[in-house]
């Protein structure tokens, strides 16, 4: 296979399952030295094991995206081995219960803020000046549709994200930087398992079809 990233670092929060997982596997398997952020270690460790199979490189991080100071810590590493990063892919995602909106309980509602909104906003904090001094810094992030009945906590803070994803294209159009906010085709991952149970998932594309599907742009 063509190895178009070889010699760039890309780090991918959110990495042990879904889409987070099929982009790490791509971004190896076209060159890239991958950095894996999730909580499941065990995910990581089997998203190791497919990317060396495949000849790819991998360093896991396994580390909770709404810690802070790890996240900061995580970073600054990154900083001090390679002086830089150049792909910084984002699927870390909490889902919170499906509930009615008057009853959107106020644990549940932390929680979606925590890690959709709060960690989400402080990592482009934290990672924009890592990617920055690369010759080609890019970021993915990826959006859904899933506004339905009983999901608006979760889609609540998805549309924060978007909104601050929008914003951070149109302050970084005239630079270097490429901001890409992309959509996957319905896939069957946990997450939206949680919305639709009991779906036919014979339909669904699988993740590793939706990141080959969208990730070229991150070649142009």
């Amino acid at each position: 296979m063509d190895r178009p990233l070889d010699g760039q670092i890309a780090l991918v929060t959110g990495a042990s399952r879904g889409i987070g997982a099929a982009s790490a596997e791509w971004l190896a398997a076209r060159g890239a030295h991958v950095v894996a952020v999730a909580r499941t270690v065990g995910g990581l460790e089997e998203l190791d094991d497919r990317i060396k199979a495949q000849g790819g490189q991998a360093t896991l991080a396994p580390m909770d995206v709404t810690d802070e100071g790890a996240m900061a810590h995580l970073c600054r590493s990154i900083h001090d081995r390679w002086g830089r990063a150049d792909i910084w892919v984002h699927s870390a995602i909490h889902v919170s219960a499906l509930t009615p909106a008057p009853h959107i309980a106020a644990k549940d509602l932390d929680k979606v803020i925590a890690t959709n909104i709060r960690a989400f906003t402080r990592l482009v904090a934290f990672v924009e000046p890592l990617i920055a001094p690369s010759a080609k810094p890019r970021a993915v992030f990826f959006d859904d549709g899933w506004d339905d009945k009983y999901a608006g906590a979760y889609a609540m803070s998805k549309a924060a994200q978007r909104a601050l994803v929008q914003s951070w294209q149109a302050e970084t159009a005239k630079f270097p930087m490429r901001v890409h906010l992309l959509r996957p085709n319905p896939m069957p991952t946990a997450v939206r398992a949680r919305f639709y149970p009991g779906e036919d998932k014979s339909a669904l594309s699988h993740p590793r079809d939706e990141a080959a599907r969208l990730l070229p742009v991150l070649l142009d």
